[in-house]
């Protein structure tokens, strides 16, 4: 195929659908103002209140119910009027009717009354009839007569026609019925008969319906407007009666989204849809309000989190940066010197405390054997001091990631007579007393390093807070861990100094020490209560603390009593003086 070809092609594609596209209907012109409308009565309705749809619709219901049975009662009464006549109209149609000869009395282009208060009269077609000389010389004055049809064809039906016509003055109305026929008629100026194509009408007046009718469209309105006006108000009374519940909700939801999240829906009967919807909106406001009050508790738990990660981080770094500046001074210092001098104290022959003249040349070329362990001990006491700061983080994030213990039934009086023994070795001159009640046996499923950990870091604490002879007791009894759970009771108290309260709040955060100052001589690392606390709570118990100044401090542990452990007699324990319930 040639590029004129494709030419072609593509030119005779783009004229196909410019034909398609031009062969499409346009939007009739009425569109666009249709969809006007409908947005025009959208936003009114958008725009209106429940309250007043509801009246609105109530009214509009009850206007065209009114308005429908004013019609029909309008329609029914004058059709009842007009046709209550038919058949005595019919009656007489058919006795007159019936023959060609004129009925008596009757002339053409003249009424007259028969006995049943009926009209009977011959119309000449295209006139109108009046009243006889003999009707008016025997009634007087007559009513008005029917206004008859002018067109000559109107009874052309042999069966007869039946008509409501007007009076031909007057409010009046007619009910005719008439027919055509060729009648014998008499001339009465001439004495001669003929032949006459004459309308015999039968009529009977039915008085004035118009304004019968009008008075029932008048008593329609206005009862109509009477019980519009009435339904008006108690509609409007009903119709907020029922709307109060959502009237309640609103201020519900408006309480709500000023931040009252305890406010509810008032409680209805549940059968009914407002009590319904209240009962569902009340179970979803309380998960909101759980939900909400969880979030805030989630995000203050975080901040706390953070707080203590930020305290945790500057506290770790604080008790890390001293032994390590302490060892890289050392460090320093002996690069400094220069290093040992190698020999001098031999080739001298001077003892060591004089090598550490300041006149020496030992002083001045290097460092003695006696410098350099004295550096030594220095730098063993910070890595260990250091060393002992990174069991303890380890020992809390162990606790953090919730390792399993190595569970067994521990006896905690045996744990708490070897630390006394072990607190007396370390402090001789302080008095230290175990007190022993008793009860059943102190038997805790527990780790027993980790145990033997929790009375340590307690005795320790007490040791390292208090005066030299503050006397310090340990004691176990058996208790309650709750209302319904037995456990065993761990004291350690001192008659020291005591703590304030907002300290006594704070004992068991980690690195949280009451010196400020983190001065060595008066406290650890602050990691020890921490630690008894962790290692407490991974055993099921808790520990507290109950303190004032002046008056000391009592540390209390409870933890779960072990299912194997049994009553003990009082003379069960050995009267050996190196029980533990004899330790002093």
């Amino acid at each position: 195929m040639s590029g004129a070809d494709i030419r072609a092609d593509h030119l005779d594609t783009d004229h196909q659908d410019t034909d398609h596209q031009d062969t499409e209907p346009p939007d009739p012109p009425w569109r666009p103002r249709d969809e006007r409308r409908g947005q025009f009565l959208r936003s009114i309705s958008a725009r209106t209140s429940l309250r007043t749809k509801l009246i609105t619709a109530v009214l509009g219901l009850v206007i065209l119910a009114l308005a429908a049975i004013s019609v029909a009662s309008v329609v029914m009464l004058r059709q009842y009027v007009t046709t209550r006549q038919d058949s005595q109209l019919g009656a007489a149609f058919a006795q007159y009717a019936s023959g060609s000869q004129v009925p008596p009395h009757a002339q053409a282009g003249y009424a007259t009354n028969t006995p049943s208060n009926l009209v009977v009269a011959l119309q000449r077609p295209g006139t109108q009839v009046i009243w006889s000389s003999a009707s008016m010389a025997f009634n007087g004055l007559q009513q008005p007569l029917p206004q008859l049809p002018a067109n000559s064809t109107w009874a052309s039906n042999p069966n007869g026609v039946l008509l409501t016509v007007p009076a031909q003055s007057g409010p009046d109305t007619w009910r005719i019925i008439a027919t055509t026929n060729i009648y014998t008629v008499q001339n009465l100026s001439t004495g001669t008969s003929q032949q006459e194509k004459l309308n015999f009408v039968v009529g009977v007046d039915l008085g004035n319906v118009g304004a019968m009718t009008h008075r029932l469209i008048l008593f329609d309105l206005i009862v109509g407007g009477a019980i519009v006006l009435v339904l008006a108000a108690v509609g409007i009374g009903v119709v907020q009666a029922n709307l109060r519940p959502l009237n309640d909700i609103e201020l519900t939801a408006s309480q709500i989204a000023k931040g009252h999240l305890n406010h509810r829906i008032p409680e209805r009967d549940p059968r009914t849809e407002i009590g319904s919807l209240g009962r569902s909106l009340n179970a979803m406001l309380s998960q909101i309000e759980t939900a909400f009050h969880a979030q805030e508790e989630s995000e203050q738990a975080a901040h706390r989190s953070e707080d203590r990660m930020r305290r945790f981080i500057a506290d770790a770094s604080h008790e890390l940066r001293t032994p390590l500046t302490t060892i890289r001074g050392f460090a320093e210092y002996y690069r400094q010197r220069g290093g040992v001098r190698k020999g001098q104290d031999q080739l001298s022959g001077t003892s060591p405390a004089d090598s550490t003249a300041p006149d020496s040349p030992a002083a001045e070329d290097g460092l003695t054997p006696r410098d350099l362990d004295r550096i030594m001990r220095r730098l063993e006491a910070e890595a260990s001091r250091m060393g002992l700061l990174v069991e303890d983080l380890l020992t809390l994030a162990r606790l953090d990631q919730q390792r399993p213990l190595n569970l067994a039934p521990v006896d905690l009086l045996t744990l708490a007579a070897d630390a006394v023994q072990d607190a007396r070795m370390v402090a001789p001159g302080r008095p230290i007393d175990l007190n022993v009640a008793p009860g059943a046996a102190f038997l805790v499923d527990g780790d027993e390093a980790r145990l033997r950990q929790v009375i340590g870091n307690l005795l320790n604490n007490a040791l390292t807070h208090t005066p030299p002879d503050t006397p310090v007791r340990v004691k176990i009894a058996s208790g309650m861990l709750d209302h319904a759970t037995p456990g065993v009771v761990l004291d350690v108290e001192d008659d020291g100094p005591g703590m304030e309260r907002d300290q006594a709040q704070r004992v068991f955060e980690r690195f949280y020490r009451a010196d400020q100052a983190r001065n060595r001589a008066s406290g650890g690392t602050g990691l020890g209560l921490a630690i008894v606390s962790g290692l407490v709570a991974a055993h099921g118990g808790t520990v507290s603390v109950r303190t004032a100044p002046g008056e000391g401090a009592d540390f209390q542990v409870r933890l779960p009593l072990s299912p194997g452990a049994r009553v003990g007699e009082p003379g069960d324990a050995d009267d050996d003086g190196d029980s533990p319930a004899n330790a002093r």
